[in-house]
């Protein structure tokens, strides 16, 4: 069945859903996005993506052409409109058709983009059996080039990463940033557990600041736990008890080896799955965590 596309201010079949072969987003990778769950037809913590995509936007000069409050009817008016009640939403934003130079004054249409489709980031079974990880020879680019906190649709350096992974056989790509500390995986946050403590890198060590990322260290604050946001290197991974990772698409999922080394017993560990539990009842409603 065809699908309903937000496009230029209005729901269009996705086969008309198209931008000018033009626009900066397709020619430069210059624009922004977020990508967003929905479960039980409701957007899981759309006010955050919704501040984060204007941030993004503001960061790198893009003026998006809607109000906030606007965009995030966009958004729902798709979901509802593709009648999505457990799936992931795209939000796109370009910087618009120009000519063919970096001169942004020269762009003018930006475009905001909703798609609201199923999705299923890694199968069922390595949610319970967990991921294997292999560190990447591509670096998370350097912070003063391109800030990772900006979600843009430069995603060339994630891709290369990836690349190394597939090639691998793999299932997710650990990057390290320009200190040799641990950075992100190509799509997802990264913590581990070591005695019952747990830590992932601060967002100075080049990383997205992922809102599943935020949602996960108050889960785990609600448990009593120790929670710390500090540098690391892939020794502090061999040798965790657990890791796993965190994404809007990924969810939260156990990571079980790096390098082919297995982490702890080679197993998704107790705190992970319970974190985990906590996280599936949060999207349900049933608990709740403030990001503020």
């Amino acid at each position: 069945m065809s699908q309903n596309v937000f496009l230029a201010g209005r729901l269009v079949p996705e086969a008309e859903a198209t931008v000018s072969v033009f626009d900066h987003g397709l020619l430069y990778g210059d624009g922004v996005f977020e990508g967003i769950r929905v479960y039980g037809g409701n957007v899981f913590l759309h006010d955050a993506h919704i501040d984060r995509l204007f941030e993004s936007a503001k960061a790198i000069h893009l003026e998006i052409p809607m109000s906030p409050a606007e965009v995030k009817a966009a958004v729902e008016q798709t979901v509802e409109a593709n009648g999505v009640t457990d799936g992931y939403v795209r939000l796109v934003v370009t910087r618009g058709s120009g000519a063919l130079g970096l001169d942004i004054r020269k762009t003018s249409n930006p475009q905001v983009i909703v798609i609201a489709a199923d999705i299923a980031l890694y199968p069922k079974e390595l949610y319970e059996k967990g991921l294997s990880l292999v560190t990447s020879g591509t670096i998370r680019n350097h912070p003063a080039a391109l800030p990772a906190r900006v979600k843009s649709l430069n995603y060339l350096n994630n891709i290369l990463a990836k690349i190394e992974g597939f090639a691998a056989g793999a299932g997710e790509v650990l990057m390290l940033n320009h200190l040799g500390q641990i950075a992100e995986c190509t799509g997802d946050n990264v913590f581990v557990i070591k005695r019952g403590v747990v830590k992932t890198p601060p967002l100075d060590a080049g990383i997205l600041a992922g809102l599943t990322r935020a949602a996960v260290i108050e889960l785990a604050k609600k448990r009593g736990l120790e929670v710390r946001e500090e540098a690391m290197v892939r020794h502090d991974i061999y040798t965790a008890d657990e890791c796993f990772l965190t994404g809007s698409a990924a969810e939260v999922i156990a990571a079980v080896s790096l390098d082919g080394r297995p982490i702890g017993d080679g197993k998704p560990g107790p705190i992970t799955n319970e974190l985990l539990a906590d996280f599936r009842a949060l999207t349900r409603g049933e608990i709740e965590v403030s990001l503020s």
